[in-house]
């Protein structure tokens, strides 16, 4: 596969199809280093800094990894913006599902692995949560609440857990919206949260993960 010249309009978005092209069809292997900022330049008759423009939108969504010093690096042969896309086109039940599974498990290791430091992190989390009935904002809430359950999510001590829940999140603090803000949809209350809590704190791996599986499962089962 080949580059070649593209043409004077949208010079940006055409150098960003042309490179992910390479590196989606394999031309530019995982971890291979690609040309350089000038050779890529002179192949395909643009400026560097449209080049530079180009591998820095191709970093920002993790195609790409620039090393000073060192050069640019192929990081994933996919698009993870695509993923996202894929995600937000999801329906409610879908997202919920995903959420449970992944906050299961995450309860799961949390209660086998936390330490004092988590604990309190999660104490402070839960006890912060409250409820959005006695507040103006909507959104404040769902912050809060996100924040108790990536606290869960942080003390699994997963980093792969970790990074996945944080790269659904998004989607995550939409589902808590709609179960908070539409009235057919049964809210996990401020107690199905400490129980999960609790069972973290007792090191109870079963308990926490059969709590977290009961936290979204009257919703899920409203809309099925």
């Amino acid at each position: 596969m080949t580059l070649s010249h593209v043409p004077h309009t949208s010079r940006v978005e055409a150098v960003i199809q042309q490179l992910r092209a390479q590196i989606e069809s394999g031309a530019w292997p995982r971890g291979e280093r690609i040309p350089s900022e000038n050779q890529l330049a002179a192949q395909l008759g643009v400026g560097r800094n449209t080049v530079r423009e180009a591998v820095r939108a191709l970093a920002h969504i993790g195609m790409l990894e620039v090393r000073q010093g060192d050069g640019t690096y192929v990081r994933s042969q996919r698009d993870p913006s695509a993923a996202l896309r894929r995600i937000d086109a999801a329906t409610l039940r879908d997202l919920l599902e995903v959420r449970r599974a992944l906050e299961v498990e995450a309860a799961r290791l949390a209660a086998l692995r936390r330490t004092e430091s988590d604990l309190a992190a999660m104490r402070r989390a839960l006890d912060a949560r409250g409820s959005w009935s006695d507040e103006a904002s909507l959104a404040a809430f769902v912050e809060r609440d996100a924040r108790f359950h990536l606290s869960i999510v942080q003390a699994s001590h997963n980093a792969a857990l970790i990074a996945l829940y944080r790269y659904f999140l998004d989607s995550i603090e939409i589902t808590i919206a709609r179960t908070e803000d539409e009235p057919c949809l049964p809210e996990p209350t401020q107690e199905a949260h400490e129980a999960i809590y609790q069972a973290i704190l007792k090191g109870d791996p079963e308990t926490a993960a059969a709590a977290a599986h009961r936290l979204l499962t009257p919703a899920i089962a409203t809309i099925s």
